[in-house]
């Protein structure tokens, strides 16, 4: 009984937690005077630093590319992308007889490319700068452990020699088109990949498509499923921008196209073999940072930072054993704490980019773990927000009880078996805020629940300092405890 009593008052006190209102009486109010509760609330210190991450997980479904410069160090930031094509399982074209497109009666390509649709909302930057991309083949599936933005494809050895490579200027604007029809398309830079390729066997196509096409209807094994498409077909390809800066183009999908021509009752149709990229196969970002920039940004005594693609985390030291200890024989209920944001000190340039919109403070031990399996807050050690109100909120439904509960109990066990326990675990009590990407969200079909089922790391270019948690000018962390009068 007093369990549920606990419960019934645990989410009283986390919607109390955020106004003024007297605590005193709560237990009084929820349960019967034998079992009344008598509720404490207390705050403590927290202190916050500028922390930069090597690189972070990059297995996204964010897709950026480009240079530009950031206005807040004066250096550049580029993305450049890995994409892998999804095949759909069992993928079907038409008999190899009714083929009208081919050549010494073989099948081929009448064209072949690479389109890249524009997210032009979540893209940075001049639309008509002008970047010089390059695609390159790669000779091998990007395998475990090569998800970080650290990783480059190219010098790592998983670029093709003498593989397939095309370079192309680009723009986010089509200034080919009208502006009437530009206003009413979905904007999209393609890449046409139709010189001659030779495959790893030797055996030269008058275009990538044809050789594509050609492995179908010779080998469909090799189409049954994104596995065998990746492993015996087509590894993927690498895109880079190799010179000029001013944009970031963010892509909401890549395909990649084979054109061909079909006859089916006696009608003549133009059709295509397609793979996308998408959730079911990998997508990794190398991103290219002025790491000595990052750092005079986190040496600033003044705030700390949150900044975006890999760039800099906010590093929280949490007061768990003066939480636990002032309360030892208590019920933690809740935990809230509240990171304010700092305005800019000045518009540094034309434009400046947008703070962190989503946020998780997570524990800093578990945040490679976290977006390498769980991706996905469980309110255990990984707690998730939005800006509200010019400030990052841990409270109510999001509060951090559950964290300071975990890192206290981490710690007596470990100090059971090894008394140097917290020498040896110095990120005991230490929790990151990192900024996350729009939850992925799934619905349903039979009861219409909106569950989300993925985050990563946000790969946008975003940026925002926040009030810093000193000795002297520490963040508060507020809690509110209860236990059964005796």
């Amino acid at each position: 009984m007093k369990l549920k009593y606990l419960t019934a008052i645990a989410f009283t006190a986390m919607a109390l937690n955020s106004c003024d209102e007297e605590t005193g009486t709560i237990g009084n109010s929820l349960t019967a005077t034998a079992d009344a509760l008598a509720v404490a609330t207390s705050e403590f210190n927290v202190l916050t630093n500028s922390f930069i991450p090597d690189s972070v997980y990059s297995y996204s479904e964010q897709c950026y590319l480009g240079k530009i410069e950031d206005p807040e160090t004066g250096t550049t930031v580029k993305s450049d992308f890995m994409v892998q094509f999804n095949m759909m399982e069992d993928k079907h074209l038409p008999s190899e007889s009714a083929i009208l497109s081919k050549e010494d009666g073989k099948v081929i390509a009448d064209s072949c490319d690479i389109i890249l649709f524009l997210n032009k909302s979540a893209s940075y930057g001049d639309s008509l700068a002008a970047l010089k991309v390059k695609v390159s083949e790669l000779d091998k599936p990007v395998g475990d452990g090569m998800h970080y933005t650290s990783f480059n494809p190219k010098e790592s050895g998983y670029v093709r020699v003498g593989g397939l490579q095309k370079t192309r200027m680009v723009t986010m604007a089509d200034l080919t088109l009208s502006d009437s029809v530009r206003a009413n398309y979905v904007p999209y830079i393609r890449i046409r990949l139709n010189d001659p390729y030779t495959d790893k066997n030797g055996v030269t196509y008058n275009n990538y498509g044809t050789y594509v096409l050609r492995n179908y209807y010779e080998h469909p094994e090799y189409f049954k499923n994104s596995y065998a498409f990746i492993h015996n077909i087509c590894p993927g390809f690498f895109i880079e921008t190799i010179d000029g800066e001013g944009m970031m183009a963010n892509f909401s999908s890549i395909q990649l196209r084979a054109y061909y021509k079909y006859q089916s009752d006696e009608t003549a149709y133009i059709s295509y073999l397609d793979a996308s990229s998408t959730q079911e196969v990998l997508q990794t970002i190398t991103v290219t940072n002025n790491k000595e920039a990052l750092r005079q940004l986190s040496d600033d005594a003044s705030c700390t930072y949150l900044k975006t693609p890999a760039g800099i985390f906010t590093e929280v030291s949490l007061p768990v054993d003066d939480i636990k200890s002032t309360h030892a024989t208590d019920s933690l209920l809740s935990a809230s704490v509240v990171f304010n944001r700092l305005n800019n000190q000045k518009a540094l340039t034309d434009y400046t980019f947008d703070a962190p919109q989503q946020v998780m403070l997570i524990q800093k031990d578990s945040l490679q773990s976290f977006f390498e399996n769980t991706r996905n807050y469980n309110n255990l050690y990984a707690f998730y927000t939005t800006l509200s109100k010019n400030a990052y909120s841990f409270s109510s439904s999001s509060d951090i009880s559950n964290l300071v509960v975990r890192m206290y109990n981490a710690k007596q066990n470990g100090l059971k078996s090894d008394p140097q326990w917290v020498e040896n675990h110095p990120n005991w009590n230490k929790a990151l805020l990192v900024p996350v990407s729009p939850i992925t969200i799934a619905t349903s079909t039979t009861t219409s629940t909106a569950t989300p089922i993925s985050l990563g790391h946000e790969m946008g270019l975003t940026s925002t300092r926040l009030v810093r948690g000193t000795a002297d000018n520490p963040i508060k962390i507020n809690v509110i405890y209860a236990k059964f009068n005796d």
